[in-house]
């Protein structure tokens, strides 16, 4: 199966293309086969004609909801093709490849009733098309950064479970990405070759490269006005980008530098040190680096948004729906660090309910009170007359309560 992603900023700029306006050969006629649409307020069809879906704004409400503060682009579109040499599927069969897709990108996770509004829809034979909007329900925007790897990673396991490939797929090991090349010519260019697929050519561009197409086939290659040291630093990040996401990679030796230090980076080494954490403690530790409400990378972050919101009315007084949007973002920060606020502590706390201590640190503790009660049992009239002696009045523990 092959997937291709797509973005536009209404649902209705995709119908030329659903319906076949923009096809010489002939118009077409696509049909819903699923969809989920969250909480819209009026009842829609699952089946049958898509036209009042993508015509009537309904994936579109979410976005429009966000207003100003929306994506450029808030509609996103994944086509799915499967291999002709193969039955086609069913349109339950596709149905289920779509919902697969959703869920596998984090548009509309299982189980989560505040997912991305999407429909299912088919125009031809050994195809499907997601139509999705990637404003979430509670007004939260969904990352699309890593959604090409994803896609392709599932078209890959629903093909290996269709026996679509000649190969099985059983683990992400077997999975071999294709050689990609990175090198300087002579002229003094860095080229790379080899990045036949979508997901290899998303990932260059993000590192700064611009796709060529030509006759000797796709190629990316860095602005010939970049700076060596610059161009190595982004050559030798485009490689560790690509490595990260399985691709083998062939990177000039005068090319590997140190990459480029980013915040970015520093939260990805963070994110490294998470998943080796060998135990609650450890854990807390590294947490507490990002969410430490003094010196935490979270409040750093929500105090340069909230910079970045003051500053802009200053450079322009009518950049007030700008300012806003940055404003918007440092509060939901602000709400977020409240969310977390003991959060590291818990963690820390977690490592005295490790399995196969409870019942050593029971016995600990029972052996260290009957050792203090030998040490510290008072004679017969000290007992008694401290049983004699009256309760505290209750007036004098409510001040002290509510004191504290």
């Amino acid at each position: 199966m092959i997937a291709h992603l797509q973005r536009a900023a209404t649902t209705a700029a995709m119908i030329p293309t659903l319906y076949g306006l923009d096809n010489p050969r002939g118009r077409l006629r696509p049909w819903l086969i699923g969809a989920d649409y969250r909480g819209a307020d009026k009842q829609l069809p699952l089946f049958g004609d898509p036209q009042e879906v993508l015509g009537g704004g309904v994936l579109d409400a979410p976005a429009l909801r966000l207003g100003a503060r929306a994506p450029e682009y808030p509609v996103w579109m994944c086509s799915v093709r499967s291999d002709p040499r193969h039955p086609d599927l069913s349109d339950a069969q596709w149905a289920d490849v779509a919902r697969r897709l959703v869920t596998a990108t984090g548009l509309a996770p299982t189980g989560d009733p505040d997912g991305c509004r999407w429909a299912a829809i088919r125009n031809g034979d050994r195809s499907v098309h997601v139509v999705a909007t990637v404003v979430r329900e509670d007004g939260y925007i969904h990352g699309t950064y890593r959604d090409p790897f994803h896609v392709q990673a599932e078209c890959t396991r629903i093909a290996a479970e269709l026996g679509h490939l000649t190969r099985a797929v059983t683990t992400t090991k077997d999975h071999r990405m294709p050689v990609i090349t990175i090198s300087a010519e002579p002229s003094g260019s860095i080229v790379a070759t080899g990045t036949s697929d979508d997901l290899s050519a998303t990932l260059l561009r993000h590192a700064g490269f611009k796709q060529i197409d030509d006759w000797h086939g796709r190629r990316h290659r860095l602005p010939t006005t970049t700076p060596h040291p610059d161009a190595a630093a982004m050559a030798t990040q485009a490689a560790e980008m690509l490595r990260a996401a399985r691709y083998k990679v062939a990177l000039d030796p005068r090319l590997a530098v140190e990459p480029l230090h980013t915040a970015g980076r520093q939260v990805l080494g963070l994110t490294d040190e998470l998943r080796g954490s060998t135990d609650f403690a450890e854990l807390a530790g590294v947490l507490d680096q990002l969410l430490d409400p003094d010196e935490g990378m979270l409040v750093y972050l929500q105090e340069a948004l909230e910079t970045a919101s003051e500053h802009i009315i200053d450079l322009g007084p009518d950049q007030v729906e700008l300012s806003d949007r940055f404003g918007f973002a440092s509060d939901q920060l602000v709400a977020l660090q409240a969310d977390l606020d003991g959060a590291v502590d818990e963690v820390q706390r977690a490592v005295f309910h490790a399995p196969g201590t409870t019942a050593v640190r029971a016995d600990d503790d029972l052996q260290s009170r009957a050792a203090l009660a030998r040490t510290t049992t008072p004679s017969a009239p000290a007992a008694a007359a401290a049983i004699r002696l009256p309760p505290a009045p209750a007036a004098s523990a409510g001040p002290a309560l509510r004191a504290r």
